[in-house]
């Protein structure tokens, strides 16, 4: 299963053009803009077709699309104009458009009495399967908790698709719906591959609508593991985003904590890349204090098999030192295993996800078992280099060699001021050597500062 996200915003788009909100201008300024949620399902399949989803960067088209499924009639979600416009294209195959009753009957006025276009009212509980080239998809209608009780049918017969593709990869697309239980509306049992769900609300709690917010989406994820509709092997990711969210940096990290992905407009979910089932590495950089440790923490938080090498030791000495440990610890899932050591490569052996934190005190670890600072004193500089990149390297290989994914932590010293003492220079250079030969094992390198993610794999875009 392909699935590529023509859309990722709420019916304003995010940021709304309209607002100089602190969130619509940070998304304005990092060059980010959400169009209004729908996805492409291998090339055949069109789950929703708002206002901007013809409209396309290159090289997408819509030629192959064979079915069209409508979750409701707003205006976000369906501008039944996208018919006219495929009417004036030579491609003349079949099309079947699914949805709602209320949301075809928008649609049967945009029809040609010559155009091959097949208008399916669904009901929930309806099972769809849905013929194209590509083979058989099994679709089944769900209803959604959208309406008010005010009379709005748009939202009242909104719907949810649960959706298995040919090669039987599934994908539960859950936009537009408030809280709901999933044995209330029938959902399978059943782990899906991809989830799409709706994080229009973010922060604004108070919205009362059939949506879902940074405080009900905990409890919703929750209720779909209970259910055993989502596992650790599903790929979560928020849809339907407004600049009712904090900005998407921030959002990424409280995302992540819930195990949740936060994808931008035009990602491609390929539930059969390769690159999705490699273990993934990553360096997290930042100063003191910045967030960095925190921003790691966030990244496995959806993963209940963690193992956390500790390289600060006890220092029992230092009450100031323990209170932080503690706090680290207290932070940390329960579930997690954490060893407190600087030999990080025997550490590296442990299946399932590692995180170490930090690698500029296991350096400090090395240099001391080396008796670095007295020899350098001593002029005894370079067999110390030496010495200590033999280590680095050994490091470099072990996380390169992990089979599962490794978050490695580590400070950036190296924009301050050259250190006065010899030792504090050696520190300095053996640090931006440990981090240029760990990032150059690593798929990504993030740059933390004041809580913020840079990715540096990716420049301009914050994470």
């Amino acid at each position: 299963m392909r699935v590529t996200l023509l859309g990722t915003g709420s019916a304003d788009g995010w940021p709304n053009p309209f607002c100089t909100c602190p969130s619509c201008t940070t998304e304005r300024a990092e060059g980010r803009s959400r169009r209004p949620s729908a996805a492409l399902v291998d090339d055949v399949l069109l789950i929703d077709c708002g206002p901007t989803t013809p409209h396309l960067p290159a090289p997408l088209v819509l030629a192959d699309v064979e079915h069209v499924l409508l979750t409701h009639g707003h205006p976000d979600h369906l501008h039944p104009a996208f018919l006219l416009t495929r009417a004036w294209s030579p491609a003349r195959q079949d099309l079947h458009v699914w949805g709602p009753p209320s949301a075809i009957d928008l649609c049967r006025d945009w029809c040609g009495p010559q155009d091959p276009v097949h208008l399916h009212a669904v009901a929930p509980g309806d099972e769809l399967p849905l013929h194209s080239r590509r083979g058989t998809f099994s679709v089944r209608a769900l209803p959604a908790r959208h309406g008010h009780g005010n009379g709005d049918r748009l939202a009242d017969e909104a719907l949810l698709y649960a959706v298995t593709a040919p090669d039987g990869r599934t994908l539960l697309y859950a936009t537009d719906t408030g809280p709901f239980e999933p044995a209330e509306i029938d959902l399978p049992p059943k782990a899906f591959d991809v989830v799409l769900l709706d994080a229009t609300f973010g922060r604004t709690i108070d919205h009362g609508t059939g949506h879902l917010d940074l405080r009900t989406l905990p409890a919703q994820l929750q209720a779909l593991r209970r259910h055993g509709s989502i596992d650790d092997t599903s790929r979560v990711c928020a849809t339907h985003l407004s600049h009712h969210n904090p900005p998407t940096s921030a959002l990424r990290t409280e995302l992540a904590s819930m195990g949740m992905e936060l994808p931008e407009d035009f990602d491609v979910i390929d539930t059969h890349d390769p690159r999705s089932e490699t273990p993934r590495r990553t360096l997290v950089l930042g100063g003191a204090r910045s967030g960095k440790s925190a921003h790691a923490e966030a990244m496995l938080a959806h993963r209940s098999d963690v193992t956390y090498a500790a390289t600060g030791g006890a220092r029992n000495d230092d009450p100031e030192w323990q209170e932080r440990i503690t706090a680290h610890r207290q932070r940390r899932p329960s579930t997690w295993t954490t060893l407190e050591t600087v030999d990080l490569v025997t550490a590296l052996d442990a299946q399932g996800p590692v995180l170490v934190d930090c690698i500029a005190l296991w350096l400090t670890a090395q240099l001391d078992a080396l008796d670095a600072w007295a020899r350098v004193e001593a002029g005894d500089r370079d067999d110390v280099l030496a010495q200590a990149r033999h280590r680095i390297d050994a490091l470099a290989a072990a996380v390169a060699r992990h089979e599962g994914d490794v978050v490695l932590v580590s400070n950036e010293v190296g924009m301050g001021v050259v250190p006065s003492t010899s030792s504090g220079r050696l520190f300095r250079d053996l640090l931006g050597i440990a981090n240029i030969s760990l990032a150059s094992v690593c798929d990504r390198t993030v740059l933390v500062v004041a809580g913020h993610a840079l990715d540096l794999t990716r420049p301009g875009v914050q994470r």
